[in-house]
């Protein structure tokens, strides 16, 4: 017997396994066999959620796969293992036989789903398409820390359409598990308004269910333009570079839209601001925007800049002549000089001081610029991907940011979601993340336990992607086994976290100067506020923003 189908037979019968019959599919006669004496105590939501979790895991690691197709492949083959026999047990209970029409099928997949413990009930949908929503998990919150279990909804669901009709496109466009307060689950009959939607595709053909998902098309997509991009026909080299290169890993909505976005503009000129937190791969979408261009086989050059010392940063920059400054013993050139053809990726943005800020202006306006201590002009076509952990806008309300700069690389704005908000990614992420630790280190392929999963679930991760990633790494090389038992997650709480405590007692050390030397200033200025501001070197605006922010009064100071 197939080891999928052997899988979902077991899960199936903790499913229907209600203290009155036990229904089971047999793959070899195809067909529903139920059970009389089944020696087993009925299951609750909790543990087959954590049987499921398990053995989709061993899957895993008995077929090879999860550094492949990550664990939504082996979740949808236990979904699609297991729909014909949850559809046969629901046409018995509803007693539907022969063909059905989609008001029929809209009962019959919430039928499945509430039989399990779910509130499933069709709702009003257009023509060629079915509509049910869904305001109780049958797994609770705990589907919160599982959200993949969500793609064996869209594999039954899918599989008993495609059976049924021929084709059908699944999209989960609402989901308790992704914190949505609900579930709202619409399936496409017609291919071509399925065009229109994002989700995944069930075909029915020769008497078997073919399912080709959405988001593993898309990446799939990427990863083929990646090649073409960086690598030559016959440049295997560079193509294994490109493999054991970091990847996009897009389950989620959010990453998939991105990577859409990344497609469309990334062959364009247009320049490219990336926000998120640190660590979400800021990086990562900025190579794979210069991976897609047509400067692919340029130069791509990634500068932190927060990490360059503000006396240097223009120098770094731009480069600067001899004897332009002390130690200064020969011409230099800068990122803008190594890059013309290229693309420079100016991570930290933010950190770039206002004299750096307005010459970094006249580069993406005029495309010139002059090394520091010369006079001579130097031109450069270098596109430009920005990127910023940080509030730009609140920025420039401070004066610490120029508002035209922040509109001349906020052209295309790319905005990564934290860890936390997708947790559709973080099985593929993991999956992914074991797989490089295993030809790093020379060792072997490791799964993590149910217990571990359940602490990667539960954690917030606030260093995203970076954190995860160095989590895992000292857990694989503390594990000697081929199942990581335990993950080293920090286990804080965040109310009393001594860093953010001493966070806060800086930033409102820093709030209380702040507010007396602007009261001192607008004591001696009689209270003028653009004379304060000249003084400080804001603009006005930025200067009442000020103000209002330490609830200073200006008028007190004018009598």
């Amino acid at each position: 017997m197939d080891l999928v189908a052997h899988v979902a037979i077991k899960l199936i019968r903790i499913i229907l396994c209600k203290g009155v019959k036990v229904a089971y599919y047999d793959s070899t006669s195809q067909k529903v066999l139920h059970m009389k004496d089944y020696d087993s105590s009925p299951l609750n939501p909790q543990s087959f959620l954590q049987a499921f979790i398990v053995q989709s895991l061993r899957i895993a690691e008995m077929e090879n796969l999860a550094d492949e197709a990550g664990a939504k492949a082996h979740v949808e083959k236990v979904g699609l293992a297991a729909s014909g026999c949850l559809e046969e047990v629901a046409r018995e209970r509803l007693n539907f036989k022969g063909e059905i029409d989609p008001e029929q099928y809209a009962e019959l997949v919430a039928d499945i789903k509430n039989h399990i413990g779910g509130q499933f009930q069709p709702a009003s949908s257009g023509l060629g398409s079915i509509r049910v929503v869904n305001h109780c998990c049958p797994f609770g919150d705990l589907v919160k820390e599982a959200p993949e279990l969500c793609r064996m909804t869209s594999s039954v669901f899918g599989a008993v359409a495609a059976r049924n009709f021929g084709y059908a496109k699944v999209e989960l466009h609402k989901r308790i598990a992704t914190h949505d307060g609900l579930c709202d689950v619409r399936v496409y009959l017609d291919k071509e308004l399925a065009a229109n939607h994002d989700g995944d595709e069930y075909h029915f053909d020769d008497g078997k269910v073919t399912t080709k998902s959405g988001s593993s098309e898309v990446t799939l997509h990427l990863e083929e333009c990646l090649r073409k991009a960086w690598c030559p026909p016959n440049d295997k080299s560079k193509w294994q570079l490109l493999k054991k290169s970091r990847r996009i890993v897009a389950e989620s909505a959010s990453m998939r839209k991105i990577i859409g976005e990344v497609e469309i503009f990334a062959p364009t000129l247009v320049t490219i601001l990336v926000t998120g937190e640190t660590g979400v791969g800021k990086e990562v979408v900025a190579r794979a925007v210069h991976a897609l261009s047509k400067r692919a086989y340029s130069v791509f050059l990634a500068v932190n800049c927060g990490a360059i010392p503000e006396n240097l940063i223009e120098s770094a920059l731009f480069g600067h002549e001899k004897g332009a400054f002390t130690d200064a013993h020969q011409a230099h050139e800068g990122f803008f000089e190594r890059t013309d053809g290229g693309t420079l990726f100016l991570d930290e943005v933010d950190s770039l001081p206002l004299s750096a800020q307005a010459r970094l202006l006249r580069v993406l306006q005029e495309g010139e610029y002059e090394r520091v201590g010369g006079h001579k002009a130097h031109y450069t076509d270098t596109r430009i991907i920005a990127a910023s952990n940080s509030n730009l806008e609140h920025l420039i309300a401070e004066g610490r940011f120029r508002q035209d700069l922040y509109y001349r690389i906020n052209v295309v704005p790319i905005n990564i979601p934290p860890l936390r908000e997708r947790p559709d990614d973080i099985i593929a992420l993991v999956s992914c993340f074991l797989k490089k630790l295993a030809e790093k280190h020379d060792g072997a392929s490791k799964v993590l336990s149910e217990s571990s999963w359940a602490k990667v679930f539960s954690y917030s991760w606030p260093g995203n992607l970076r954190e995860l990633e160095n989590v895992l790494e000292r857990s694989y090389l503390f594990e000697s086994s081929s199942v990581i038992e335990d993950v080293f997650v920090p286990i804080v709480n965040e109310q009393d976290n001594p860093i953010e405590n001493l966070r806060e007692a800086k930033k409102k050390a820093s709030m209380e100067v702040e507010a007396r030397v602007v009261k001192n200033s607008l004591i001696r200025a009689r209270g003028n506020v653009s004379a304060v501001a000249r003084q400080i070197g804001i603009t006005p605006r930025a200067m009442h923003m000020k103000l209002k922010t330490h609830g200073i009064e200006a008028t007190i100071y004018r009598k």
